[in-house]
């Protein structure tokens, strides 16, 4: 008798083991994304994590439904390099299938973090869909720890500013990292202080000891934000914040020249803030104006695309000046203008009329800058279909 209850239970807990793992694996997935009437992926983003040289390439498999009333076709997939072999299905989807993409990433491109992109070309569409997937190789074995450096106090993050991708105006961008306890018990992991417009969703509340889980986040589009926009949240280990510890670790080469590019880390985030960040970058979308609307719209166009402050001293104050012209047929409006450094500040942004030019004014600090070259970057988030986004170049030298 004794014999069988130990058999009963055993299967009992047995089958309670299964349901909580079926429980978790069916968490365990992205938020689906519709990126057009008709068309649903189940991801637009997959992220590997950490993994070896030595695993040989990776492969990972985008599923697409048709959620509209004809047939879809994908009609080609570009990948953003040659390490990236893309195979996709070819027949059209009816109304109610799915269909696939699967990339495999040769992964020999060396002990660096990896992210790739693949431009899908749907029929249902005029603009294509961005997908991507990333990771970061290592050639030998990291702890938990090394990999995850940023901790609030059991939980550790790869990093605290969490790159969200473009996204255009009426859309969402949804994506994911792993989370990690550090700590030598199971914690429960929630979030507080949420910015609008960012949702969260963990794969599973409670992280085992030295465990992992996925953190999904999704971004949505919002008129009042424009360019490079931050979203922050609070993590709660077992409903406690924490100030930001980072671990110190090893930088990695950048190529030549590159030192003198300048992008100062976001204030808000890193050691002694108790916040994590997701960066997201939104411009406008032209996915619903006709050929007659392109047409009329406008066009900016400037003398030069770099303008360079010369040789200073340190501690000098110029400013650099762009001319600006609207060719197009309608008004021209810049939304915002981003900067990558703090020692930039940019004067209030003209709009102009058909065929009137203006200056854009870039007033620079050379204090906050270091001797040697230096290279800043302006982007421009205008209402032109031809021009949405334009990068420009702040130069100089400080001695």
């Amino acid at each position: 008798m004794k014999k069988m209850l130990s058999i009963r239970i055993l299967l009992l807990s047995a089958l309670l083991s299964l349901a909580g793992a079926a429980c978790t694996l069916a968490q365990d997935k992205p938020t689906p994304v519709r990126v057009a009437d008709a068309a649903e992926f189940d991801r637009v983003l997959y992220d590997f994590g950490d993994v070896m040289l030595s695993d040989g390439p990776l492969k990972t498999t985008f599923h697409v439904k048709n959620i509209g009333k004809e047939a879809m076709v994908i009609y080609n997939v570009a990948s953003s390099c040659g390490c990236t072999d893309v195979d996709w299905t070819r027949n059209p989807l009816r109304p109610g299938e799915t269909g696939t993409i699967s990339a495999t990433y040769s992964n020999d491109e060396g002990a660096f973090p990896f992210d790739k992109t693949l431009t899908v070309y749907l029929s249902v569409q005029k603009q294509p869909v961005i997908l991507r997937f990333r990771g970061i190789s290592h050639a030998k074995k990291l702890s938990l720890a090394e990999t995850y450096p940023v901790r609030f106090g059991p939980i550790g993050f790869r990093e605290a500013e969490i790159s969200g991708g473009n996204l255009s105006q009426g859309e969402t961008k949804s994506g994911e990292v792993t989370v990690a306890n550090l700590g030598a018990k199971p914690v429960r992991l929630t979030f507080k202080d949420v910015s609008d417009g960012l949702s969260l969703r963990l794969s599973s509340e409670t992280i085992p000891v030295k465990g992992t889980v996925k953190l999904y986040y999704t971004v949505t589009a919002d008129r009042s934000r424009w360019g490079r926009n931050y979203y922050y949240a609070t993590p709660l280990a077992d409903g406690r914040s924490y100030a930001a510890v980072v671990r110190t670790v090893a930088q990695e080469k950048v190529q030549a020249g590159a030192e003198a590019v300048r992008t100062d880390p976001n204030p808000l985030l890193g050691a002694g803030h108790a916040q994590i960040g997701v960066r997201a970058v939104t411009k406008e979308s032209f996915s619903g104006w006709s050929k007659e609307q392109v047409e009329k719209a406008s066009r900016p166009l400037l003398d030069d695309s770099t303008v360079s402050f010369g040789r200073v001293k340190k501690g000098t104050k110029t400013t650099c000046t762009f001319n600006l012209r609207n060719a197009g047929k309608s008004s021209l409006t810049l939304y915002k203008v981003d900067t990558d450094s703090n020692s930039c500040t940019v004067r209030a942004v003209p709009s102009l009329a058909p065929g009137a030019r203006g200056t854009l004014e870039v007033d620079v600090d050379t204090s906050k800058l270091p001797e040697g070259e230096t290279l800043i970057l302006l982007n421009l988030y205008t209402n032109s279909p031809h021009r949405p986004l334009i990068t420009l170049f702040v130069t100089g030298w400080v001695g």
